[in-house]
């Protein structure tokens, strides 16, 4: 197995390009099933959040086939994609993919979201029969450092997420949400933790627009707040103090015209937009207008930063489990090398024991004495055993091979008082 890490992220790639290598959730099994033949990879996972777009593959080909695929579906060019992909292979690639589950990599330090992204990856690549056996095992240690990391250090302890940051960076811009409206777009994972925050924070009124109108008023009915359909903003958007966005449209939800009327309307009461979207879902010249502070994810680096500081320590240790879980990864990976050799041990040995087995039984019904018929069976059994490997270790000493001589000490567990009292016998 090699396993490959591929991907871009917010640290290698801006937002425009991100946005264009992002995989909608309908088009993951699709895109899973393309590059699967097209790298001739025996496994694959697709992972695409706001922050970022990685492959997780187990092949045995150059990854240049990966690449090429991903230029074409995303319409980038490849020297675009070369100026800010990155490629991890073997321990490498398990480190990185830990230090993403484990919320290192993301633009939050520790943040939370990553690690239930990133299992829904998983069970969405199982379910479409493109993980096996060797990522499977892969997944299963990088979920199980995950939660030790989270579990063990500060960064579980005290998790700030992108929703978080997105409603102190409203805070900077209105002081007091107790006299705001906020117009959240979107009612996944992110926008209820934003709602969340929102509510906290004593946000006078809450109004979310969905493409589902069930969803909106399950999430706004927690904070007595309004559902609306996303065909419906125009109509509300001149209520709102405060837009928040998040889903996985394809397409702009929210355009200049649109802001522009809505400003009219309010009679140029300025509004606080954020859309943690990607691809966005606010067209970008809404952010020319002259009463409108329009942010993306990209835009909350200052406000995070202060964040990481605080957290540095917890991350040294996250980073001490991490290495923990790669050595222990790689010691079991290398323990799998020897499963056939057991396997094939474990059946001669079966063979000679039933080979022994018999010839006592016959001798028992043929009236031999019971104990004699034992301690022969005990006897021929051990010789059995013992004739191959005793025959080699002569054979090893006498060609000087004593490195083959100190480790069948091991695989015996013989130990010097052993020896010792073999010499004495």
């Amino acid at each position: 197995m090699t396993l490959l890490a591929f991907g871009i992220n917010h640290t290698t790639a801006p937002l425009h390009i991100r946005e264009r290598l992002a995989f909608a959730p309908e088009e993951v099994v699709p895109a899973l099933n393309a590059a699967k033949a097209r790298a001739c990879a025996r496994e694959m996972a697709i992972l695409s959040t706001c922050n970022r777009t990685e492959i997780y593959a187990d092949c045995d080909r150059d990854p240049q086939a990966l690449i090429d695929w991903l230029v074409e579906h995303s319409a980038l060019s490849a020297p675009e994609l070369a100026s800010c992909q990155y490629i991890w292979e073997g321990d490498e690639a398990l480190r990185h993919m830990m230090k993403v589950a484990g919320g290192l990599d993301s633009l939050v330090l520790g943040e939370p979201q990553i690690l239930g992204q990133m299992k829904s990856a998983y069970t969405q690549a199982k379910e479409a029969g493109a993980v096996g056996g060797q990522l499977n095992t892969a997944f299963q240690q990088v979920f199980a450092v995950a939660k030790q990391v989270r579990s063990q250090t500060a960064i579980g302890q005290n998790p700030v997420s992108v929703a978080y940051t997105a409603v102190t960076l409203a805070q900077q811009i209105f002081s007091d949400l107790k006299e705001d409206t906020a117009l959240l777009i979107g009612a996944g994972e992110t926008i209820e933790l934003v709602a969340r925050h929102l509510a906290e924070q004593g946000v006078k009124h809450i109004i979310v627009a969905n493409r589902t109108l069930g969803r909106a008023q399950e999430l706004a009915g927690q904070y007595n707040g309004e559902a609306v359909l996303l065909a419906d903003i125009p109509e509300v958007l001149e209520r709102a103090d405060i837009v928040i966005s998040s889903t996985a449209s394809q397409l702009p939800l929210l355009g200049k015209g649109a802001v522009e009327s809505a400003l009219k309307k309010r009679k140029h009461k300025p509004i606080f937009m954020l859309d943690i979207a990607v691809p966005r879902d606010i067209e970008a010249e809404v952010g020319e207008l002259a009463d409108v502070y329009l942010y993306t994810v990209d835009d909350l680096h200052a406000v995070i930063d202060e964040n990481r500081k605080s957290r540095e320590d917890a991350a040294n240790r996250a980073l001490e489990i991490i290495e923990q879980g790669v050595d222990a990864y790689r010691r079991e990976q290398r323990a799998l090398g020897s499963v056939d050799t057991i396997r094939a041990y474990r059946k001669k040995a079966d063979q000679l024991r039933e080979q022994e087995l018999q010839k006592a039984l016959k001798q028992l019904q043929a009236g031999g004495d019971a104990d004699k018929v034992m301690a022969q069976l005990a006897r021929n059994l051990t010789n059995k055993l013992l004739h191959a490997p005793t025959t080699a270790l002569r054979e090893a000493s006498a060609n000087g091979q004593y490195d083959t001589v100190r480790l069948a000490h091991n695989l015996f567990a013989i130990t010097q008082e052993d020896l010792n009292n073999s010499e004495n016998e």
